[in-house]
């Protein structure tokens, strides 16, 4: 297992493309996180493993609920939230409510010459900048999003399931490398959406901190 999830790591980052957008509107703004990859699969497996509730916890996280158009979702140790729409097999979007905030989250299964690629968008709409953008910028979803998208992958290449908490892995030189590659291309989209240089690589080291349970260099 540890071999597996250490040399798909390896190469990952490299797979997936990030982007952002902020919107600013007075003393708010609209923030788009988007992160895709394309995966050796077809559009239907790709649906199933985003959406089954056999499939989702072995890359992502257990999730209970009403499962359908309107219904109510749970993430165990995560976030919950509404089912807005529901399009099998290319479109689903759900409240993300973690914390006492409320954002969106959009994924999207399109054909690819590769296979099939999944598009995750995570919006938005706060006080700008808080006080939370200003210590963490986009990685401190970003990162998080990357690790799901290394899990899926590892799912989908090998048929596996990502590393249990507190794993062998979770503590190896190899997931702290993927982790500080992951916080440096999110600070790298902030610079690219405006943020300035000192003040991204500055939210980069906190980030990468936080993820690692290090000290902020």
């Amino acid at each position: 297992m540890t071999d597996n999830v250490t040399t798909i790591s390896a190469g990952q980052a490299d797979h997936v493309t990030r982007g952002l957008t902020v919107t600013e509107h007075g003393e708010t703004a609209t923030v788009v996180a988007t992160i895709s990859q394309v995966y050796a699969t077809n559009v239907e497996d790709l649906w199933n493993a985003c959406t089954s509730t056999e499939r989702l916890p072995r890359w992502f996280g257990p999730v209970s609920g009403d499962l359908e158009l309107g219904g109510r979702y749970r993430i165990e140790g995560n976030a919950d939230g509404t089912i807005e729409a529901c399009e099998p097999p290319s479109r689903v979007k759900v409240t993300w409510e973690f914390a006492g905030n409320i954002s969106w989250v959009t994924l999207r299964i399109t054909e690819d010459d590769d296979g099939a690629r999944l598009t995750l968008e995570h919006e938005t709409t706060e006080d700008f900048p808080s006080d939370f953008w200003t210590t963490y910028g986009p990685g401190a979803t970003g990162v998080g999003w990357d690790l799901a998208f290394l899990g899926l992958a590892l799912h989908i290449a090998t048929g596996a399931s990502k590393p249990p908490e507190g794993s062998e892995w979770e503590r190896s030189e190899a997931a702290r490398e993927f982790i500080a590659d992951s916080s440096r291309r999110w600070a790298d989209a902030s610079v690219a959406a405006g943020t300035p240089e000192d003040a991204a690589r500055a939210a980069e080291r906190r980030t990468t901190a936080f993820y690692t349970g290090q000290e902020v260099e």
